[in-house]
């Protein structure tokens, strides 16, 4: 049987070869037949979710809530030292120094990422902001969001932390960070479904000693560098049941 892996599309670009390598590295250690389908959109990527054409998923916890509750998924791992925490940025030359200098009518570029827009909405509260007095402009990804920060046509921008590390110099040097977001236990997971335990010649708890231990070995920590992380570290389903609860509560 063919399985289908996927990643949260607010992964960097820089790391797409690294995930054809994981995923290369997948099918051997558990000889299974293993496609990777990369999403330009977190709209179309739900859609497969949805119509039950996903197996594996390096997911955001956003999406985490439907995965685990509505379709069974179970968590494996997360990468070490990985929070996902949300940046509220403006141009470098712009007045704005802190959130509260934020004002009702200000254009905020955000990409389309619900994790990063509801954490950085959050953080906007101390401006008395909010979806009703703010005007929201959605971009495919974090580079356009910087364009809009960088030409004027957006006053402030949200950002994944770690996209924004990943930047240029040249963005970065254009770009200025006001409030940085301090969460910690908001991460996102490796999640397998149902149908890959049912129909595969491995189990769960033999799936989590495999990435768990993965840099225990060069070609396994080589893969990993090539993602960007330098271990998983295993993550129960109590784990990602809490991180949900968090979530939900943001967004509530």
């Amino acid at each position: 049987m063919k399985f289908t892996m996927t990643v949260s599309p607010d992964f960097s670009p820089d790391y797409i070869a690294g995930w054809y390598i994981f995923n290369t590295w997948l099918q051997k250690q558990t000889n299974e037949s293993i496609h990777l389908e990369l999403y330009n959109s977190f709209e179309k990527q739900r859609e497969d979710i949805k119509a039950g054409k996903i197996d594996l998923i390096y997911a955001n916890p956003y999406d985490a809530s439907m995965l685990i509750r509505d379709k069974g998924f179970v968590a494996i791992a997360a990468p070490d030292n990985k929070s996902d925490e949300a940046m509220i940025c403006v141009n470098n030359e712009s007045d704005y120094h802190c959130v509260e200098d934020l004002k009702e009518k200000c254009n905020i570029a955000t990409a389309d990422d619900p994790e990063v827009s509801t954490i950085g909405m959050i953080m906007l509260e101390p401006a008395d902001l909010n979806a009703e007095n703010i005007t929201v402009l959605e971009q495919k990804n974090y580079v356009m969001v910087a364009k809009h920060l960088i030409n004027g046509s957006a006053d402030a921008g949200f950002f994944l932390k770690e996209a924004y590390d990943d930047m240029s110099k040249f963005i970065k040097s254009q770009v200025r960070p006001i409030v940085t977001s301090q969460i910690s236990v908001i991460k996102h997971s490796f999640l397998v479904g149902p149908s890959f335990f049912e129909n595969s010649g491995i189990n769960e708890s033999d799936f989590k000693e495999l990435l768990t231990t993965m840099h225990e070995n060069m070609k396994g920590l080589s893969t990993l560098e090539s993602m960007g992380f330098s271990l998983w570290n295993e993550q129960s389903q109590e784990d990602a049941e809490f991180m949900i609860d968090l979530m939900d509560t943001f967004v509530s």
